[in-house]
C-alpha cells in the first residue's frame, strides 16, 4: 500500500474514533437529563396530587357547610312560625299562617323546602273539640288518619303553600308514626328544633317518597318552660317543615362540582345507617363493586338538630388540577430540552471532528495560497513591493523592477523611499503611517528611474497581518500612471476652454433674457394702450349712442369689445407663461397634498353650488418651487374642475404611482368630457384647444404653462383620455418624491 493511502486511512480511523466518542458523550447527556426530568416529574406529581386532594377536601367541607346553612334557613322559618302561633288569636291562625308562608316566598327564598305546617298535640277530648270547631267554621268534617283511639294525637291542622298532596296531609296523625313521634318528643323535651330520621313522607293513596321532617315545639302561655315536666304540660303542638330527599339537592341550589358526588347517611344511636339523600352521580358501592369511582374518598361527621349525619364523598374523575396540566407541559418541555441538549452535544462533537479535519485542510490550503500569492506577484502587471518594519525592500516582482529600471536583485535590500523625488519628506511619511493604521493609504508620487527619467506612480499601501516579529509588515502596489496623468492634463486644458465657451453662452443667454423682458414690457404696455382705447371708445358708444345704433350695430360693437377683452386676457396669459421661465427658482420640500387641498378650497369658494367628489391621497410630498408647483396644480385641478361641469357624479383624484423606472409619478384623473387621444400632442402647445370656447372657457395657455413648469423641474408630463370618459394627466418633478399613504 502506498504512503498517501496509508495517511488517508490513518485520518479516517482517527476521525471515526472522535465521532464515536462524541456519540457516547451525547448519549450519556441524554440519559442523565431524562433521568432528572423523571425525578422532577415524580416529585412535582406527588405535590400536585396532595394539593388536589386538599382542594377536594376543602370543597367537601364547604359543601357540607352549605347544607348546614340551608337547614339553618329552614330553622329560622320554623321559629317564625312558632312566634306567630304564640301571638295569634286561635280563630285567625289559619288565615295568618297562610299570609306568613306566602310572605316567606318558599319557592324562591327557601329552595328545597316543600312548605310549612302545624301539628296540634291533642288528647281525645281536645280532638273532639277541634273537630266541632272546624265543622262550625268550614261546614266540613275534619277526619283523622289513621283511624283509631289513642291517648294522644299529633294531627296536621294546616299546611302551606297548597300543593297537590296538601289536602291529603291535613288530618294526618304524625304522632302515630314512631319515627315522627321520636322527633316530636325530642323537640318537645329539649325545646329546640329537631330533625326526624329518614321517613316516607305521607301522600294519600301512595307509599310516599323518602324525606326528612324538621320540628319546632310550640308551647302555650308564651315563653318556653324551663323544666321538662313544665314543657310536657305546656306543649300545644309543633311547627314542621318536610323536604324530599330526591328533590332537596336540585331545588336547594347547592353548588356542586361536576367531578364530586356525595350522599348523607343518618347514623342512629345503635349504629344503624339510613341514607338521607344522595347526589345524582353518586355510585352505590354494592351495585358498582368493580368501579373505582364508587370508593368513598372522604367522610365528614356532623350533628344536625339532634341527628348524627355522615357525608360520604366520591371522586368521579381522576385527580386533576391546573398544576398537573402545567406539569405535563413542563415534562414535555423537559423531554424536548433533553433531546435538544443531546442534539447540541452531538452537533458539537461533529463540529469538533470537522474542525480538526478542516485544520488539516487549511494547512495544505495555506501552502497553496502562498504559492498562488507568489505567482500573482511574479506575473502581475503592477509593481509589488514587500517592505520590512524599517522600510527596506524585502521582496519585489519583475513589474516593479521594470518601473524602477533596475533588476530585482538590485532592488532587494534597498530603502524604498529613496527611489522617490520627495523621499525625505518627513511630514508626508507621518501622514502615511497614520493612514496605514486606519486602512489603505493611497497617494501619487514621482519616482526617479535609474536612467534619470521621472515617472508618475500611484501607490497603494496596506499593512500585512501576521505574527509578531515577522520581517514583512507592509505591501505596496506601484502603478505607473505617467501616461494617464498627461492625458488628464490635456483634459483639464480642454475643460478650461469649455468653461470660457460656457461663459460666453451665458452672456448671450443673459442678453436674450433682457431682450425677452423688453419684449414683455412692450407687450404689457405698448400693445395694451390701443386695446384700452378700443374697449373704452366701444364702451362710450354703447352707453351714449345705444339708442342711435340698431340691433346689428350693437351686436358688432359687442363683438369688438369682447375681442379687445379677450386680447387683453391673452396678453396676460402670455406674460404669465413667459414669467415661468424667467422667475426665481427655489427648490424645497413641498406638501403636495396640502397645496392641492388649498386649490380645491378656492375652487369650492368660487362655485359653492357644485357637488364634486375630490380625492387627494394623503402624505404626497416632492421637491420643487412652491409658487410654480402651486401654479401647476391650479391649472391641472382647475382644468379637471372645468371639464367635469357637465358630469352628473363629478370626481377628481390626485395621487401618486410608481413609474416604469420605479420613480414616483403624480397624476390628476377626472371623469369629465375627456379628449381624443390622437390629439394629445396638441394639448401642451400655446393657444391650442380641443374644445370649442362656447363649451369651456379658456385661453389655451394653461397646459403650455404646466409643461414649462414640469420641464423647469427636470420632469415630464403626458396625458391620456377618451371622449366622454374623462382624462388623466401624469407628471414627474425630478428630485425626490414620496407617494402618499
Amino acid at each position: 500500500m502506498s504512503a498517501p493511502a496509508d495517511s488517508l486511512l490513518t485520518r479516517l480511523v482517527a476521525r471515526a474514533r472522535r465521532i464515536r466518542r462524541g456519540h457516547v458523550l451525547a448519549g450519556l447527556v441524554l440519559v442523565g437529563s431524562l433521568l432528572l426530568v423523571v425525578l422532577y416529574a415524580q416529585g412535582a406529581s406527588e405535590r400536585e396530587r396532595r394539593l388536589a386532594e386538599a382542594s377536594f377536601v376543602a370543597d367537601a367541607e364547604q359543601l357540607a357547610e352549605f347544607v348546614r346553612q340551608r337547614l339553618l334557613q329552614y330553622e329560622l322559618s320554623l321559629r317564625g312560625g312558632v312566634a306567630l302561633h304564640g301571638a295569634a288569636v286561635e280563630s285567625q291562625v289559619a288565615r295568618q299562617w297562610r299570609g306568613y308562608v306566602e310572605g316567606l316566598d318558599v319557592e324562591r327564598r327557601l329552595p328545597g323546602l316543600m312548605g310549612l305546617g302545624f301539628v296540634a298535640y291533642l288528647d281525645p277530648p281536645a280532638l273532639r273539640a277541634l273537630q266541632l270547631r272546624l265543622r262550625e267554621e268550614s261546614g266540613t268534617l275534619f277526619t283523622v288518619t289513621p283511624r283509631g283511639v289513642r291517648d294522644h294525637y299529633g294531627v296536621v291542622v294546616y299546611f302551606e303553600p297548597e300543593i297537590p298532596d296538601s289536602h291529603g296531609i291535613i288530618g294526618f296523625d304524625s304522632y302515630s308514626d314512631p319515627l315522627r313521634r321520636a322527633a316530636m318528643d325530642a323537640a318537645r323535651d329539649s325545646g329546640e328544633v329537631r330533625l326526624s330520621a329518614p321517613v316516607r313522607l305521607y301522600a294519600p293513596g301512595t307509599t310516599g317518597s323518602p324525606g326528612v321532617l324538621m320540628y319546632a315545639p310550640v308551647y302555650r302561655g308564651g315563653p318556653q318552660p324551663q323544666s321538662m315536666a313544665a314543657r310536657h304540660a305546656a306543649i300545644s303542638g309543633w311547627v314542621y317543615a318536610p323536604f324530599r330527599s330526591d328533590g332537596f339537592l336540585d331545588r336547594s341550589t347547592i353548588p356542586m362540582r361536576p367531578d364530586v358526588a356525595f350522599r348523607i347517611v343518618d347514623v342512629a344511636a345503635d349504629g344503624s345507617e339510613q341514607p338521607v339523600l344522595a347526589s345524582s352521580g353518586y355510585l352505590d358501592a354494592a351495585a358498582h363493586a368493580d368501579d373505582v369511582r364508587a370508593r368513598v374518598v372522604h367522610s365528614i361527621d356532623q350533628t344536625v338538630y339532634g341527628r348524627s349525619w355522615r357525608y360520604d364523598f366520591q371522586r368521579l374523575a381522576p385527580v386533576s388540577s391546573s398544576g398537573m396540566r402545567d406539569l405535563q407541559a413542563t415534562l414535555l418541555a423537559g423531554v424536548l430540552a433533553s433531546v435538544l441538549l443531546f442534539a447540541v452535544v452531538l452537533s458539537l462533537a461533529h463540529t469538533q471532528s470537522r474542525a480538526e479535519t478542516l485544520a488539516h485542510r487549511l494547512s495544505a490550503s495555506y501552502r497553496r495560497s502562498e504559492q498562488r500569492f507568489r505567482n500573482a506577484m511574479q506575473y502581475s502587471a503592477i509593481g509589488m513591493v514587500l517592505l520590512d518594519r524599517n522600510g527596506a525592500i524585502a521582496e519585489t516582482n519583475p513589474a516593479m523592477a521594470e518601473i524602477a529600471g533596475v533588476s530585482q536583485a538590485v532592488l532587494t535590500g534597498t530603502w524604498f523611499h529613496r527611489y522617490f523625488v520627495d523621499g525625505n519628506d518627513e511630514p508626508g511619511r507621518t501622514r502615511e503611517q497614520q493612514a496605514l493604521r486606519e486602512g489603505v493609504y493611497r497617494t501619487t508620487r514621482r519616482l526617479r528611474r535609474r536612467d534619470g527619467d521621472i515617472r508618475e506612480v500611484h501607490l497603494a499601501s496596506t499593512l500585512l497581518p501576521g505574527e509578531h516579529g515577522s520581517d514583512v509588515v507592509r505591501l505596496v502596489q506601484v502603478e505607473d500612471v505617467t501616461e494617464r496623468v498627461r492625458a488628464e492634463a490635456q483634459v483639464h486644458a480642454l475643460n478650461r476652454t469649455l468653461e470660457s465657451r460656457v461663459e460666453q453662452r451665458t452672456r448671450e443667454l443673459t442678453q436674450a433674457n433682457h431682450e425677452l423682458e423688453s419684449f414683455a414690457y412692450i407687450v404689457s404696455h405698448d400693445l395694451r394702450a390701443p386695446l384700452r382705447s378700443i374697449e373704452g371708445f366701444g364702451r362710450l358708444l354703447s352707453e351714449r349712442y345705444h339708442d342711435a345704433i340698431d340691433a346689428q350695430g350693437r351686436d358688432y360693437l359687442s363683438r369688438v369689445r369682447n375681442a379687445a377683452n379677450r386680447m387683453d386676457a391673452l396678453i396676460d396669459a402670455l406674460l404669465a407663461m413667459s414669467r415661468i421661465t424667467r422667475g426665481g427658482f427655489t427648490r424645497a420640500r413641498l406638501d403636495i397634498s396640502a397645496l392641492a387641498e388649498e386649490v380645491v378650497g378656492e375652487l369650492r369658494q368660487d362655485a359653492p353650488g357644485r357637488e364634486v367628489e375630490v380625492v387627494i391621497a394623503p402624505g404626497l410630498t416632492a421637491d420643487g418651487d412652491a409658487a410654480l408647483v402651486r401654479n401647476l396644480l391650479q391649472n391641472l385641478i382647475g382644468n379637471a374642475w372645468k371639464f367635469t361641469s357637465g358630469t352628473a357624479d363629478a370626481r377628481i383624484e390626485l395621487g401618486c404611482e410608481a413609474g416604469a423606472d420605479g420613480a414616483p409619478v403624480f397624476f390628476v384623473r377626472d371623469n369629465g368630457a375627456g379628449f381624443n387621444a390622437d390629439y394629445a400632442g396638441k394639448l401642451f402647445r400655446p393657444f391650442q384647444r380641443l374644445h370649442r370656447e362656447d363649451e369651456y372657457k379658456g385661453h389655451g395657455v394653461g397646459l403650455a404653462s404646466v409643461k414649462r413648469i414640469v420641464e423647469r423641474h427636470g420632469g415630464r408630463i403626458w396625458a391620456d383620455g377618451r371622449p366622454g370618459e374623462g382624462a388623466v394627466f401624469r407628471f414627474t418633478l425630478g428630485g425626490e418624491a414620496a407617494p402618499g399613504g
